[in-house]
């Protein structure tokens, strides 16, 4: 009842109420900002941007208890929006390396973000939410605003891609798609 609340107020234009909705909800949106940025700096500048635009937006939401889903897509445009940024100016840091850091991932993990990233983003966005974040089908519909059969789709041929772009070993098939 205190998110609705909160919903509404924030709906109403409450500055604390909006952002008191957010810290209701903080590890949810930053596991979705975190599984597309893969750290946490840009995840937390993810966040931040996405509470400016949801806030800035608010009171064009028309259903206050849709305002979760609403702002969890606000979250995953704002991470593509930055993927795709960072796409174009391609940086290359050359950092002083050849030590371990903590950073380091395994290959495996590798192989699979290098397979997700070369799934249509329909397939990896509900990858994403049901597998990194956890949600269900009918979260997801929410989410993505399409219906819960479509989702089961996206996710059955998600999954179908990814078997064919990684072998049983974890490594990248070099295939042509």
């Amino acid at each position: 009842m205190e998110e609705h609340n909160l919903a509404v107020a924030a709906c109403r234009g409450d500055e604390e109420a909006f952002f008191n909705f957010l810290s209701l909800h903080k590890r949810k949106l930053y596991g979705v900002a975190f599984s597309y940025m893969h750290n946490e700096a840009d995840a937390l500048d993810m966040l931040q941007e996405a509470a400016y635009k949801g806030w800035s937006k608010c009171r064009t939401l028309k259903d206050p208890d849709a305002m979760l889903p609403w702002v969890i897509r606000i979250v995953i445009h704002c991470c593509i929006e930055e993927l795709r940024r960072q796409k174009r100016r391609q940086r290359i840091v050359l950092e002083q390396s050849g030590t371990y850091t903590p950073e380091m991932v395994s290959v495996a993990k590798l192989d699979m973000e290098k397979a997700l990233n070369r799934l249509k983003p329909k397939y990896k966005n509900v990858i994403i939410l049901r597998y990194y974040n956890d949600m269900t089908v009918p979260e997801i519909a929410q989410i993505l605003g399409r219906a819960e059969g479509t989702v089961k789709t996206w996710l059955h041929q998600g999954l179908k891609q990814l078997r064919w772009k990684i072998n049983y070993g974890g490594e990248l098939q070099h295939d042509q798609s």
